[in-house]
């Protein structure tokens, strides 16, 4: 009876299944199963509302993104998304690896500065940084393929996130830093945050280098395509 009542509490997880299942609204869902969970538990009325008001409050940093997605898909239903590709399409010199460059760069400043979430795969690269560079590919004077343009978005996606993978660990005040400075200290070797970040300043660079390049070698595989197309109708005809 014992094990019975220590299994009790995920009856919140058989609410969640079954509101997913029944495609009922997923807030409601979730906070019925909080309910559920707690009163299994033993828990009263009041410590699971003031339980879920803690919760609220220390993770009201997610309000962003609920705030930030509706708004940017007006934006995209606006037409945000084509107005950012024909904008790039309009400055010349400007290809898929010069623009990819930069915003890796950009991210990696920002992230080495704390601000991880000024940018994102919801919040720039889909509304932005990929039909920005579709924009900057098709520069090259023919539409592209869907092959095309399933690489060149994807490649902003991983743009994004080696930008934002090896710069947030240069701030010293990152989680991830501070937990390697943690797991040191179990094994008797004093670090300060300050020393982690310096070393990783070096990987960012590399990451930085490779990927660039990386860039490079695309925007020369997009111009070899559209060669052999070219030589392809030559012979055709």
């Amino acid at each position: 009876m014992s094990v019975l009542l220590h299994y009790l509490p995920l009856l919140g997880v058989l609410v969640v299944v079954a509101g997913f299942a029944l495609r009922f609204n997923p807030v409601p869902v979730v906070v019925v199963a909080g309910i559920v969970s707690g009163l299994a538990a033993g828990k009263s009325i009041g410590d699971i509302l003031a339980l879920i008001g803690t919760s609220f409050v220390s993770e009201r940093a997610l309000l962003l993104f609920v705030l930030t997605l509706p708004a940017i898909g007006v934006l995209e239903r606006a037409g945000l998304r084509e107005h950012a590709r024909h904008w790039i399409a309009s400055l010349r010199g400007l290809n898929v690896a010069r623009l990819l460059i930069a915003y890796l760069g950009l991210r990696q400043i920002l992230s080495m500065l704390g601000l991880t979430s000024v940018a994102g795969q919801a919040q720039t690269v889909r509304p932005l940084l990929a039909p920005m560079a579709e924009g900057a590919a098709e520069k090259r004077g023919s539409p592209l393929t869907p092959q095309e343009r399933n690489d060149v978005r994807a490649f902003s996606a991983a743009t994004d996130n080696i930008g934002l993978f090896f710069g947030e660990d240069v701030f010293i005040a990152l989680g991830a830093v501070l937990l390697i400075q943690g797991f040191y200290a179990q094994h008797g070797i004093e670090l300060e945050p300050l020393q982690i970040a310096l070393w990783a300043l070096p990987t960012a660079i590399a990451a930085f280098v490779i990927h660039a390049i990386r860039a490079v070698l695309l925007q020369r595989r997009l111009q070899r395509q559209v060669g052999a197309a070219a030589d392809a109708r030559e012979e055709a005809d």
